[in-house]
């Protein structure tokens, strides 16, 4: 039964007090839609009863024109979300509501409530077809496969939203499933370009676009996940078709919850974060999973404050990762892009028995001669290359250009470096670290590996300076 009409017994910014009948409370997480004199009723979310006839409700749009005594009035159930065919090629907010200045979406659009259980243990499947991004630094450091969880975490300016971005125009041109994209405190000249971008590229016509911007309300900012997993839940569950689900950036989600905490009273846990930080991250990261029928994949972004990956929101999030792609402001600093950290990086995929054995072999021994390289950097800064043993300078050369191998011109910064994208088959980049490890390249200059795409491209480009330097 929908509990009757209350009222606005209180607004403190994006916390609403509301007043109802002793024992007739509308249940946790349930919607109530408050009357408001501005551009139309105010969508909120309970998230505490409070006191006898009295709840405490986050707002999911701005509150301006609310006043005490407004009539709220229960929707009977968690907030609904649009879903289905009619919501691909099109932008929506938090709570469901086209923001494209497009057509409204057509009466008979399915809806699905914003709050769902994650799927049993029992439903969940095991897979480990590998997803060939293109990308050679991911492809062989730190394999995706469908239906897993790959997070790029990095501070700020290092590259997470290009890399990103990157992989949406890689598996777009080869990724025939349905795509959404979750912009969760976005910028609205991001989520701008984004639209623009994916109109150009073609592949509007399957992604569904969700955004809750910096100047949104916590609670919108904090619901943007749920609302774009509801649509891929849909997918894959009724149209039993693989997603990929795209988050930039999961950190503004933590922040957001943080910001929603702090607003509804509750004591700050480490380092000011909410205590309930795992729950949270969990209730989003668990609902990411494949089922018999088809899969979810993610790709999320995930800002590393002050640079420090010991920070309580990126251990949460990183410890629902499969793959995790880390970035060095270090390498970002020497113009090594994409500036995917080889050692820190790391995949569960990362497996003989999932990748192969030689491929498996080549990542190890990258690791490991870029990992002995970095252990004489020290002394190379402070006695010179001239005081290491032969068999040490030889480990630094081959390091030096696996690290310039691995740098890789993107398609979407073509138009400011007029460099073309460049996209490597994971063969063609295990054979060039293997043929770099193998010594078949150590006369080579270091510059023939710098922005480049496979080992002939860098054969070429060798060649093509021994000419220049001979005439």
């Amino acid at each position: 039964m929908v509990p009757a009409v209350g009222r606005i017994h209180a607004v403190r910014g994006a916390v609403i007090d509301v007043a109802f009948a002793a024992g007739d409370l509308p249940a946790i997480e349930h919607a109530l839609q408050v009357e408001g004199d501005g551009d139309g009723p105010v969508l909120a979310e309970v998230q505490a009863h409070i006191g006898p006839g009295l709840v405490r409700a986050i707002a999911l749009q701005k509150t301006a024109g609310l006043r005490r005594g407004a009539a709220v009035k229960p929707l009977g159930g968690p907030v609904m979300i649009p879903v289905g065919n009619a919501v691909l090629g099109r932008l929506l907010n938090a709570i469901g509501e086209i923001g494209d200045a497009g057509t409204r979406l057509p009466d008979d659009t399915p809806h699905r409530p914003f709050h769902h259980a994650a799927p049993t243990l029992a439903e969940q499947k095991g897979g480990a077809t590998l997803f060939s991004s293109g990308i050679k630094v991911i492809d062989l450091l730190a394999p995706m496969a469908q239906g897993s969880k790959a997070a790029m975490f990095g501070g700020a300016g290092v590259g997470k939203t290009v890399l990103v971005m990157e992989l949406i125009h890689a598996m777009a041109s080869h990724y025939q499933g349905i795509s959404v994209f979750a912009g969760i405190g976005e910028r609205s000249r991001e989520g701008h370009e984004m639209l623009l971008d994916m109109r150009s590229s073609g592949v509007l016509e399957r992604t569904a676009l969700v955004y809750g911007q910096m100047n949104e309300p916590p609670g919108a900012r904090w619901r943007v996940p749920m609302t774009a997993l509801t649509i891929a839940e849909y997918f894959r569950d009724e149209a039993h078709k693989d997603v990929l689900l795209l988050m930039d950036n999961v950190f503004r989600f933590v922040q957001a919850g943080a910001e929603v905490s702090s607003l509804l009273g509750r004591l700050p846990s480490r380092v000011g974060y909410q205590p309930t930080l795992a729950s949270e991250v969990a209730a989003l990261q668990e609902r990411i999973a494949s089922v018999r029928s088809a899969s979810i994949t993610a790709i999320e972004a995930v800002y590393v404050p002050a640079d420090d990956f010991t920070d309580p929101a990126v251990t949460a999030i990183a410890a629902h990762m499969d793959s995790m792609v880390v970035l060095s402001r270090a390498m970002a600093a020497e113009g090594m892009y994409p500036a995917v950290d080889p050692i820190a990086s790391s995949s569960t995929l990362l497996d003989a028995a999932v990748v192969g054995a030689d491929h498996a072999d080549v990542a190890m021994q990258v690791r490991q001669t870029i990992e002995h390289y970095r252990e004489l950097q020290d002394v190379i800064s402070l006695l010179g290359m001239e005081e290491l043993g032969k068999e040490d300078r030889l480990i630094v050369s081959r390091a030096r250009k696996l690290q310039r191998f691995l740098t890789q011109p993107f398609t979407v910064t073509e138009m400011f470096t007029g460099i073309a994208g460049r996209s490597v088959p994971v063969a063609d980049t295990v054979k060039g670290c293997r043929a770099i490890l193998e010594g078949e390249c150590d006369a080579w200059s270091e510059a023939s590996f710098y922005m480049i795409g496979d080992l002939e491209e860098a054969r070429a480009k060798e060649k093509a300076g021994a000419q220049r330097t001979a005439a």
